[in-house]
């Protein structure tokens, strides 16, 4: 295979709200609670990719845009968004506000709970494709698998984590300062879905797949199936760079899905 086509090796971490259930993405014979796997080229591809398992809620958060993060961290933004691989039944996400509130309504709901129930919280569907702009207030719920593409940025503001312990800590005031107070109604948007920061799109292959040479740098993303890229094995729940300038490739595979991020 060209060094120009390489499979990423993933970073697991294990987190309290994680899950056992990881597999066919991750074997985990030993039943850990993975929360995240991270697949990143920052060099050739500015964007960060994960795969989340959650048994439990995740904190309720809001990411800053570029100016903010630049200013307080030497850091870029973080927007983003989430691609539903698995759903139990009844699981949700939530995604901005109910209602538009102030800023001292916000920090008081997020000192007491109530915060959790000015959340629109939208039921899950594998498939289901939800886009996540810095300042919306959010949290991920239990009994899922995401697929999420985001910009290169780990800076995450928490609003308010369920009081669990050992307790984390809060960010209110650089959550205050970011969070949008309006609400917004958002859904399921699909893809593709493109932004100023990247683009992701779906890509089913059956039999085999030739992906011509392009100008920018892309990650396939194995969501399902197993098969050959260039005549190297893959299955779910790998990730692989094309590079700038990579020649034309192949997939092959009976029936295999991927979600393709670039910049």
């Amino acid at each position: 295979m060209t060094s120009q086509i390489y499979k990423l090796a993933p970073t697991v971490l294990e987190k309290v709200w994680g899950s056992a259930l990881t597999e066919p993405w991750l074997a985990n014979p030993e039943g850990k609670k993975v929360g995240e796997l991270w697949f990143s080229a920052p060099a050739e591809l500015p964007v960060l990719v994960k795969f989340l398992f959650t048994s439990e809620r995740l904190s309720v958060q809001v990411h800053p845009g570029d100016a903010y993060a630049n200013a307080r961290h030497m850091s870029t933004g973080k927007t983003e968004m989430w691609h539903v691989l698995r759903a139990e039944p009844g699981a949700t996400v939530a995604l901005g506000l109910r209602e538009s509130i102030s800023r001292e309504r916000l920090h008081a709901a997020a000192l007491n709970g109530d915060i959790v129930d000015l959340l629109q919280w939208i039921p899950t569907h594998p498939g289901d494709t939800f886009f996540v702009p810095a300042g919306t207030i959010h949290a991920i719920g239990a009994g899922l698998v995401l697929c999420e593409i985001q910009q290169f940025s780990d800076v995450t503001y928490r609003l308010f984590d369920y009081h669990r312990k050992p307790e984390r800590e809060l960010h209110l005031d650089d959550s205050l300062a970011v969070a949008c107070l309006e609400n917004a109604s958002h859904q399921s948007v699909g893809l593709p879905l493109k932004c100023e920061y990247f683009r992701t799109e779906g890509l089913t292959v059956r039999g085999t797949a030739r992906i011509p040479e392009t100008a920018q740098s892309a990650m396939y993303v194995a969501i399902a199936g197993e098969g050959e890229i260039e005549g190297e094995p893959f299955g779910p729940g790998e990730a692989w760079l094309a590079a700038a300038g990579a020649p034309p490739f192949g997939i092959n595979s009976p029936e295999a899905e991927f979600v393709i991020a670039s910049a």
